[in-house]
């Protein structure tokens, strides 16, 4: 098996990357190609969708120049992506309009309609999400609304519609594969988790009936296959796909109910595994699909962080409290407590479970016995707090307890980080140690349906030299801590903005 591989591509934002997987979950070659975002107009974000697939394109080549196998011994492929971002295109595979990416904001206007509507309990209890512009629904309802040439071309039947993972099929197979997986669908609006299938009720109600879809299938699953346009000499089989965030969880051994993981970048994800049945919020969190494979399907509560990363560099760039991130660390151990000084980084807004995103950010507790060092403390306090409220919102909703949290990011760097928020969550918190933790996931579901990973249980023995951090001798200043944080949040929202 030593001399056999997977291939992963983890289409983000910013960028492509393809990777390349031993059997032991090790990168044996990477290749990053990046991609340009567009703003027409003030909180609109687009990127061409040629621009996508000719960055995978240029990803796996670059990846396969580099590797030294041989591309015969590459068994399989996976894909990630960027989720909520959405591609319409013709019959002939030709954009009908530039991919709508899922931080764009134009459809503000249409979901405060829905807010004012029947449909949000609908929508909320079909498919577990909230009405946002981040969800790729409303950006489909904008495009018909506003758009006469894609009005036209869904009426007649003539529009196809995917998120980036679908659209890269549909290329790479020549239009031979028009598939989604179980956790992209979830993202759209369109999906009904109860049932895994596309709810007829909301597509006739948002008047999008005549809407091509995607057929939704488990993120393992064999959806076609591809020679990459002459990258490879075989077809090589294309045998899972799954949102970046569910991949990343996944990619971290998050295997069982109780498990959850956090992505500590410029903001912040958290997902918490909740089994096999789905988990209604009533403490502002959304239910998705966190991921399946044709035995099973694991659903999942997740909650959003603004500012995570964001918070530091403001500290660094706008206020130039120091240079340089490895000396925020040894800074906050300085303070040695917190002091009772907060910072609370609502800069554009506070999300879940607060969802109060008129909010602005504000540091409260200072004196002149305070420096430099506890504001910093308290921007690194802050991230912590902000998982803290999200997980003890989930726990909440589900009855389901925190067993571990996996972490990735930037910020899993910072030691007290990673150890103030142990003592806090009064659990585990692992870091394997592996950047690219999306598509190693891709990577494990591909291996999965192939047979290139047997089952959990090994997977589970990969990637041992994860980092851990336990509960410490710090635990119960860290809950007074947090009371502090819970006191000053109710002085600011009064009592219905506890989490």
């Amino acid at each position: 098996m030593s001399d056999q591989y997977v291939l992963a591509v983890d289409q983000g934002t910013g960028s492509t990357k393809a990777l390349i997987f031993n059997s032991s979950g090790e990168i044996a070659s990477k290749a990053t190609v990046e991609i340009s975002s567009r703003y027409p107009r003030p909180g609109f974000v687009e990127q061409d969708p040629n621009e996508i697939y000719q960055s995978a394109l240029d990803s796996v080549r670059l990846c396969i120049r580099d590797f030294t196998g041989k591309s015969g011994e590459i068994v399989a492929c996976g894909i990630s992506n960027q989720r909520e971002t959405i591609v319409l295109w013709d019959p002939g595979g030709e954009p009908l309009y530039n991919a709508v990416v899922w931080q764009c904001k134009r459809s503000v206007d249409i979901c405060n309609r829905l807010k004012d509507s029947t449909a949000e309990r609908e929508i909320n209890t079909r498919t577990g999400l909230i009405v946002d512009p981040y969800f790729s629904g409303t950006k489909v309802m904008w495009l018909y609304e506003n758009v006469p040439e894609i009005k036209r071309a869904i009426q007649r039947g003539d529009a196809y519609m995917g998120t980036v993972e679908t659209w890269l099929l549909f290329k790479l197979t020549g239009g031979a594969s028009y598939f989604t997986d179980f956790t992209n669908a979830s993202r759209t609006l369109f999906f009904n988790i109860n049932t895994l299938k596309w709810d007829d009720y909301l597509l006739k109600y948002f008047k999008l009936g005549h809407l091509n879809l995607p057929e939704p299938r488990p993120s393992t699953w064999v959806f076609g296959k591809s020679d990459f346009e002459g990258l490879f000499d075989h077809p090589l089989p294309i045998t899972s796909l799954i949102g970046d965030s569910h991949a990343a969880a996944f990619g971290e051994g998050a295997f069982s109910a109780g498990d959850a993981k956090a992505s500590l970048g410029t903001g912040a994800s958290v997902l918490l595994n909740t089994g096999n049945k789905v988990v209604h919020s009533k403490n502002g969190m959304v239910s998705t699909i966190c991921w399946s494979t044709r035995e099973r399907v694991d659903y999942a509560l997740e909650g959003m962080i603004v500012s995570c990363g964001a918070t530091i560099k403001w500290l660094r760039d706008q206020l130039g409290l120091f240079h340089h991130n490895h000396e925020i660390e040894p800074m906050a151990l300085k303070a040695a407590h917190n002091h009772g000084v907060y910072l609370v980084p609502a800069f554009a807004g506070l999300a879940g479970p607060y969802w109060k995103m008129e909010a602005r950010g504000m540091i409260t507790g200072l004196t002149f016995g305070n420096d430099k060092s506890h504001i910093i403390r308290a921007a690194l306090e802050s991230v912590c707090y902000q998982v803290k409220d999200i997980i003890s919102a989930m726990e909440k909703d589900s009855d389901v307890r925190l067993r571990k949290l996996m972490v990735d990011g930037g910020l899993t760097a910072n030691r007290f980080v990673m150890q103030f928020l142990a003592d806090l969550l009064q659990s585990d918190v692992v870091n394997i140690g592996m950047e690219e933790v999306s598509a190693l996931g891709a990577a494990y579901m591909a291996g999965l349906q192939m047979g290139f990973f047997r089952d959990f249980a090994q997977l589970s023995q990969l990637n041992v030299t994860q980092v851990v951090f336990s509960p410490g001798h710090e635990a119960k200043e860290a809950a007074r801590s947090y009371q502090g944080w819970l006191d000053t949040l109710n002085g600011i929202f009064g009592k219905e903005g506890s989490p």
